[in-house]
């Protein structure tokens, strides 16, 4: 049968009695009676169902059992005094911690713009990034698991959750591929798309629908060869000379470095939208604050 839940108030007094040698020595250490210690450490042999002390002439030593607990006892107190320590360390006081939930639909490289100011503060920042779903991340911001969410949309108001929407600017959507597909597809642009390769976001995507309704009002009708939750994995295929992608076109000098691709066109009319997501209208946490009173995210390449 498992015994009781542990007291640890019965364990210390067993713990201080063990060090000392004994419950006088105990007791005086402690500043209580020697019968309250005693009876604290009679209760712990109660619920351990164990004997932690035996009477060797007119001394106590520990029983093997003793000893065992004393070996955890040990460590747990140990534990404590550590515990103490770091929470009373002056760097805690100064670390700002700032916990983001990032939506999948989001491209990594505005995500790291959005951030950029972050690192930026005279605060020392500990910033801790989760990736999910956009509604599976208003839920955790809901619950105040995360400080906020950066995002592609704003939240529904018929979503039920007290979370308000704060846009942080937007861009223009540039379609690129590697440099084969853009001497072919460059010239005529756009009606040159008509039959071209594309590698799109899926559907949960916000960018998707624009792209849709903007192919629809011009008459053009791509090729969809794959279909990306991923944005970083959407632009690997691009790089590999499958398809035109599309992004965001402050990101064309990062994307020529990395993924060695280069720009199509632009398209004005799509523009890619960016957003932050609190359950504060008006923003108290330094770091929320740092990101929602940035510029639109630009490339600094």
């Amino acid at each position: 049968m498992k015994p009781d839940r542990l007291n640890y108030k019965h364990l210390y007094y067993f713990w201080v009695a063990a060090k000392e040698g004994g419950v006088m020595r105990a007791a005086e250490r402690l500043q209580m009676s020697p019968q309250t210690v005693s009876g604290q450490i009679s209760l712990l042999e109660q619920a351990l169902g164990k004997s932690l002390f035996t009477l060797q002439g007119r001394r106590l030593s520990l029983t093997e059992a003793g000893r065992i607990a004393l070996s955890h006892a040990d460590q747990i107190f140990l534990l404590g005094e550590q515990m103490q320590d770091a929470l009373q360390s002056a760097a805690i006081d100064r670390t700002l911690r700032l916990t983001v939930g990032i939506s999948d639909a989001l491209p990594k490289l505005i995500a790291y713009r959005l951030l950029e100011n972050v690192l930026q503060l005279p605060e020392q920042v500990r910033l801790v990034c989760f990736e999910g779903k956009f509604e599976a991340l208003l839920g955790d911001l809901a619950l105040h698991k995360l400080d906020v969410v950066l995002t592609d949309r704003p939240a529904s108001p018929g979503t039920g959750l007290r979370v308000y929407s704060h846009a942080l600017g937007d861009d223009s959507v540039t379609l690129y591929a590697d440099q084969s597909m853009v001497q072919r597809y460059s010239s005529g642009f756009p009606h040159s798309l008509d039959g071209a390769p594309m590698l799109l976001p899926t559907r949960n995507n916000a960018l998707r629908a624009r792209l849709e309704q903007w192919f629809e009002s011009q008459g053009i009708r791509p090729l969809i060869v794959g279909e990306f939750e991923d944005n970083a994995l959407l632009m690997t295929f691009g790089r590999a000379g499958l398809g035109v992608f599309p992004a965001t076109t402050a990101l064309a000098p990062t994307i020529a470095e990395q993924y060695g691709a280069a720009a199509i066109g632009e398209i004005g009319a799509v523009r890619e939208q960016f957003y932050a997501i609190s359950t504060e209208r008006r923003i108290r946490h330094p770091a929320v604050e740092a990101i929602c009173r940035q510029e639109p995210p630009a490339d600094r390449s």
